[in-house]
């Protein structure tokens, strides 16, 4: 079968079904078209796209100046490795840092590379500048978290179908109660503690935002006693939020000229997805140079990473996110899109809560967690025309692309409350 040959999207399953591990439990939609807020399956039909892959897409499908910036790059050099200089690299790294407010950035490709990265950053800068014996250093996380799948980070997770068989796991990971600050300052009186990694809302466990000033009061906790605080902002960076990145707090990013220096500035930040716009894999870990500096020739690296291809894709979709501003869009709709849902949930026993910042939301499903519901309501949402995700069972995530406006969302809105009015009605 040629790859230009046009297939059914029970042909596109079927092959899936057949040649690739099963990992994944898609809804059954075969896309092949995206342009801004939408994408089309191969029938042709056209559905607003309310999950953005995870916030990647935060720029919108085929945005033409990142395509364009794609295409270009593509035609002259697109990988080098990083064992010479390419022409594109310290300028990304100056753009970025800049951008972001860091001295140095460690260009890598995935999210959980990022993660890793920033695992391995941490603990060479516990074992050389916080003098923690060779061997004992310990990284604090939050339960119910998602960082990744690699082994390292599923040492960190609770989530049984991410842990069960993959044993042994990597040593040297302490979990506490997300948004506790209590159990965070406990766990500080250990003086091998190296990091903090936490996610600022926790976006794959259903969208659960912390207190106002945990993010605040976690980072100067850290600092007291000596330790990394790591955000790791692959999904909730880059606009998502309603800011330039989730750990903004309320600092204004409605001004495009935004330095995007945050209320409370890790020490260490993971970015992904979004910062190539959904367009190529890129992610970057940031710091200054009191921490960066623990790597050296040899210590860390990545065939791709900091390719030139990259390089100009990421640099092209933040200018995007600047010119555009995008966070201030996305916090102007998620305030509308919020009090909507709430509304639903003020008429309707079969949605007891909604949630989120900016452009990502969820709305909790009034059944257990093993039930169906939710996927059947996402069943029913793409059948209308709207394609989202259950999480966690009884969680539906709302996370359109961040270039939708007012008249797109108020007609998803609409999508939603039909449908949930239906489908309660033929429960």
């Amino acid at each position: 079968m040629s790859v230009l040959e046009s297939i059914s999207s029970s042909e596109a399953i079927a092959l899936e079904e057949k040649h690739g591990a099963h990992n994944y439990h898609p809804l059954p939609v075969v896309l092949s078209k995206g342009k801004g807020v939408y994408v089309w399956d191969v029938e042709g039909n056209k559905y607003y796209d309310f999950l953005s892959a995870y916030s990647a897409v935060n720029q919108g499908h085929g945005h033409p100046q990142i395509i364009g910036a794609l295409t270009e790059q593509a035609q002259k050099l697109t990988l080098t490795s990083r064992a010479f200089y390419n022409d594109l690299l310290g300028k990304y790294e100056k753009y970025v840092t800049e951008y972001f407010g860091f001295d140095k950035v460690l260009p890598m490709n995935t999210g959980a590379e990022a993660v890793e990265t920033a695992i391995k950053l941490a603990r060479k800068w516990g074992y050389e500048k916080k003098g923690i014996p060779e061997g004992q250093a310990k990284i604090i996380v939050c339960h119910n978290n998602f960082h990744g799948r690699t082994v390292t980070i599923i040492s960190a997770s609770n989530d049984p179908v991410a842990t069960n068989n993959f044993g042994p796991f990597t040593p040297g990971i302490v979990s506490i109660p997300y948004d506790d600050i209590t159990a965070l300052r406990s766990e500080l009186k250990d003086a091998n503690v190296a990091a903090f990694l936490v996610e600022p809302i926790q976006g794959e466990a259903g969208v659960y935002t912390p207190d106002l000033d945990y993010l605040k009061n976690a980072a100067e906790l850290c600092r007291s006693n000596n330790v990394l605080f790591i955000a790791d902002e692959v999904q909730t960076g880059i606009a998502r939020t309603g800011r330039l990145l989730a750990t903004c707090g309320n600092c204004s990013c409605t001004d495009k000229n935004c330095s995007g220096t945050p209320e409370v500035k890790p020490d260490v930040l993971i970015l992904g997805k979004a910062i190539s716009g959904g367009v190529f894999p890129v992610s970057a870990v940031l710091a200054n140079d009191a921490v960066m500096e623990v790597i050296t020739p040899g210590t860390h690296g990545s065939t791709f990473g900091g390719n030139p291809l990259a390089c100009a894709v990421a640099i092209a979709a933040l200018e995007v996110v600047r010119s555009e501003d995008l966070a201030g869009n996305a916090e102007r709709l998620g305030i509308i899109f919020r009090n909507e849902m709430q509304a639903l949930v003020d008429k309707t026993d079969l949605v007891k809560l909604v949630r989120g910042k900016g452009l990502l939301n969820a709305i909790v499903i009034n059944d257990t967690e093993d039930s169906s519901t939710a996927w059947d309501i996402c069943m029913a949402l793409k059948q209308n025309g709207l394609l989202a995700k259950p999480t966690h069972g009884n969680i539906i995530r709302f996370a359109p692309p961040l270039v939708m406006t007012e008249t797109e969302l108020r007609e998803c809105v609409a999508i939603i409350a039909k449908t949930l009015e239906t489908f309660e009605k033929t429960r």
